[in-house]
């Protein structure tokens, strides 16, 4: 026998899916149009979703999300740091190189678990929470691969960075795939250049360990 389910909150679920798919927002009659649903039925959705601030309307009717995802969104955090912390350990002190897990917020790389390596004279030192472009190191530059792959597998599936974060750093990173709601990537950074036909491979099994941990 099938589950039994909400049709309301699953077409709720659905109006904020194609919101947050939107850089611009959309109106009332776009999210009807996109959902095959009647405009009566998205417009009293977007009303008790607005009066939860999940959604905010602005002058020009556009809908986009609204601040209660952003504070739904910090209590994922710990739940994602807790199950990568384990991966990310081994792989640091496997390496011999500073480990991270790496997550889109908004239009910036932002360093979501960091774990030092136990055993090493000399590693980079990265912040947990330090934030910089996509572009600028290995881990968001995985992240831009993945979308640019649109679901296809990256061959390699790592991509190296020789200037990662700091002057003379050197990451590898693996984006993490196949988590619904997340664009994040796992990788290493060194002070020295490490070997890419070694490390590559263990950074992407530990991204495909917390990529299955999370589904």
């Amino acid at each position: 026998m099938a589950a039994e389910t909400s049709q309301t909150l699953d077409r709720g679920l659905r109006v904020l899916e194609v919101v947050s798919e939107s850089a611009d927002g959309l109106t009332v009659t776009e999210i009807a149009h996109t959902l095959g649903i009647g405009r009566t039925v998205v417009y009293r959705l977007v009303v008790t979703l607005e009066q939860h601030a999940f959604l905010r309307r602005s002058v020009d009717g556009r809908c986009r999300l609204g601040l209660a995802v952003l504070t739904l969104g910090r209590q994922v955090q710990p739940v994602v740091r807790d199950i990568a912390l384990p991966a990310l350990r081994l792989l640091a002190d496997a390496v011999g190189a500073t480990a991270h897990l790496t997550i889109v917020d908004g239009t910036e790389a932002l360093a979501a678990v960091v774990v030092e390596p136990t055993r090493s004279d000399v590693h980079v030192a990265y912040r947990m929470g330090a934030r910089h472009p996509l572009e600028s190191g290995a881990g968001g530059r995985a992240i831009l691969a993945a979308r640019t792959a649109a679901g296809r597998a990256l061959d390699p599936p790592w991509i190296i960075a020789t200037s990662d974060g700091q002057q003379g750093a050197y990451g590898i990173a693996v984006p993490v795939t196949g988590v619904p709601g997340l664009e994040a990537s796992v990788g290493v950074v060194s002070m020295r250049e490490l070997p890419e036909a070694e490390v590559g491979p263990r950074v992407a099994r530990a991204a495909g360990e917390i990529a299955r941990a999370l589904r």
